[in-house]
């Protein structure tokens, strides 16, 4: 569980690497070959064994990829790592502005005249390998499905992780797997499809109500399963991690090594559902006719979580927030400039660690302070540790994987006077986020209908951020859940019980970084006189309570209504986790939530 703090990519380990890669495309007669950050299962992170972009490159971003060719090798980043990336890749390495450049037209402006492209079809899903053949037409450039290259030349590659699974209890799943499975048979053949393809690591947990340790912070287990009609299912994973779960899984659910999950699907009888967003080229292409494309049915029912999913992430957010206000309070007492990061890192540690549900951070702890805080997903490592100045602002991003939820929170905190365009900076921020807190919608509307007001604050002052407003959280599951987004891109309607972050920012390289976080969930929202009767609408339940550093906030830059807001949070946070706290950080609680 313990974070630990040591370099796991250097700029100058990439460079040989890259090298070696080369050697072996020469060998084998090709022009390039594309490592992504994905592993076969397509979830956001990754096992040791798949961090096959960080080994090459360096960068350890939690999306992306590279693109290697003869001459050239492409780092494709989004604009959350635009900053990080120049810290951890090589010269060798070219940063490549992703998605504004599509690796099809990067691609052809690199290889004019053609040339052939390999890929790994496990790594790729059907969309992004349908969408990229599409753009490349008429340009000579060929996708070749090979081996995996990296994997070739990574002489001490990890083993597949292999941890044991658990089963879920009930009172925290609040359905049971064979009422689960017989709902989503349903959708199946109403439908009129046979079978059902999940890879989703999320997924099949929560289909089957277990957790695992396959993938380090997320208690998810690695396997593929098919879900018939019948309600059955086929799981294909190392036999010996459900030792001990035969009654759990029942006889519906059964056991199969994993090599033999590509001979069963070349034997199913169609029509079989896969999605073309989360499903590996490889499993298309063996289906064959077979395959029909169509969303991955676990995804919204497991993003709508049920009275007890939602009951027990409110209950972890209390405990995690007692934790937050005894870490806020200790920093408050240490002498400015006595602090690092590393430290501040462990403390949250230990005070998140006396919960007995507590098991496992939920990410890697985010601590930067100055400079650091800029760097939106910022690692801190021995060599990089910093200490807590007199001016800085740290940014603490974190949270917890606890039997009843998931929590992640984030807060900015002054570190003596802080500047003045900081604290304007911040109070953007926070107007952002206490707009989005107060939002009423009509139903049917998707994030990408409402993020925009998270950011008006920032907007009217020429300022902006380069990251999503806000990503689904799993029930004890991954932090970065789907299809549920605050995202400009995102299409997908917000339903009663989705819980998503709601966490605006603001960064100015070189200087300091900001971002606010609250875990909020979907819920019905009460009529209002005068109200049109017909037209259901959409709010929010806060989950997340600790306080909001007062010293950052200009209150003349809140309008009444929003520092309202404020005031009210802040005296259900004193009321709700004040008496989870000690004495002392209850009496400092007490200051740090008075109104403003």
């Amino acid at each position: 569980m313990l974070q630990t703090f040591e370099v796991t990519a250097r700029p100058e380990q990439g460079p040989p690497r890259l090298s070696a890669l080369r050697a072996q495309l020469a060998r084998e007669g090709l022009d390039g070959f594309i490592v992504p950050r994905a592993d076969a299962h397509q979830g956001e992170y990754v096992a040791a064994r798949d961090a096959r972009l960080a080994w090459l490159t360096g960068f350890t971003g939690s999306a992306g990829f590279c693109i290697a060719l003869r001459d050239v090798a492409g780092v494709f980043i989004d604009g959350r790592y635009r900053t990080q990336v120049k810290a951890q890749v090589a010269a060798e390495f070219t940063p490549v502005p992703w998605p504004e450049v599509s690796m099809a037209a990067w691609l052809r402006q690199q290889l004019p005249t053609g040339g052939r492209v390999a890929y790994d079809p496990w790594l790729h899903t059907v969309e992004q390998i349908t969408q990229t053949q599409a753009a490349l037409e008429g340009s000579g450039i060929t996708l070749v499905q090979t081996g995996n290259l990296v994997d070739r030349i990574w002489a001490d590659q990890p083993a597949p992780p292999n941890n044991p699974a658990k089963a879920h209890p009930l009172e925290f799943a609040g359905e049971t797997h064979d009422a689960k499975r017989a709902r989503l048979a349903a959708t199946l053949a109403q439908a009129g499809e046979k079978a059902v393809v999940i890879t989703l690591p999320d997924s099949l947990c929560w289909l089957l109500n277990i957790r695992g340790a396959d993938i380090e912070r997320n208690p998810v287990v690695h396997g593929f399963a098919v879900l018939h009609v019948n309600q059955t299912v086929d799981l294909y994973a190392i036999t010996t991690k459900f030792d001990g779960l035969e009654a759990h899984l029942g006889p519906e659910v059964r056991l199969h090594a994993p090599d033999a999950f590509l001979d069963a699907l070349r034997n199913l009888e169609g029509p079989v559902r896969i999605d073309a967003g989360t499903a590996p080229q490889i499993i298309a292409d063996t289906l064959g006719d077979a395959a029909i494309t169509g969303a991955e049915p676990c995804a919204l029912p497991k993003a709508c979580k049920n009275p007890a999913e939602i009951e027990g992430s409110a209950a972890a957010h209390l405990r995690d927030g007692a934790a937050m206000v005894e870490m806020l309070f200790w920093i408050d007492q240490q002498p400015v400039g006595s602090l690092s990061e590393t430290q501040v890192v462990r403390q949250l540690e230990h005070f998140r660690r006396r919960d007995n549900a507590l098991q496992d951070i939920s990410f890697e702890t985010i601590a930067g302070t100055g400079p650091n805080g800029a760097i939106m997903h910022y690692r801190v490592t021995e060599e990089t540790d910093t200490t807590l100045e007199a001016g800085h602002l740290i940014v603490i991003d974190s949270g917890g994987q606890y039997l009843d939820g998931t929590t992640d929170i984030t807060r900015t905190v002054a570190i003596g006077t802080p500047p003045e365009e900081a604290r304007a900076a911040f109070t953007r921020v926070l107007a952002g986020m206490i707009a989005i807190s107060r939002l009423r919608w009509p139903e049917g509307l998707a994030g990408s209908h409402i993020e925009a007001i998270g950011r008006m604050p920032l907007w009217l002052a020429g300022q902006d951020f380069d990251h999503g407003l806000g990503h689904g959280v799993g029930a004890y599951l991954s932090v970065h859940e789907g299809p549920q987004r605050l995202s400009r891109i995102s299409q997908v309607p917000l339903m009663p019980g989705m819980i998503l972050s709601n966490e605006p920012g603001y960064y100015r390289e070189g200087a300091f970084g900001i971002r606010l976080e609250n875990l909020l969930v979907v819920q019905n929202a009460p009529a209002l006189p005068g109200g049109d009767a017909h037209r259901a609408m959409l709010d929010w339940r806060t989950l997340a309570f600790a306080p909001i550093d007062r010293r950052l906030i200009i209150p003349e830059l809140l309008d009444p209504d929003a520092r309202a807001w404020l005031n009210d949070y802040h005296t259900q946070v004193a009321t709700k986790i004040g008496p989870r706290v000690s004495p002392a950080a209850k009496q400092w609680l007490d200051a740090a939530t008075a109104p403003i």
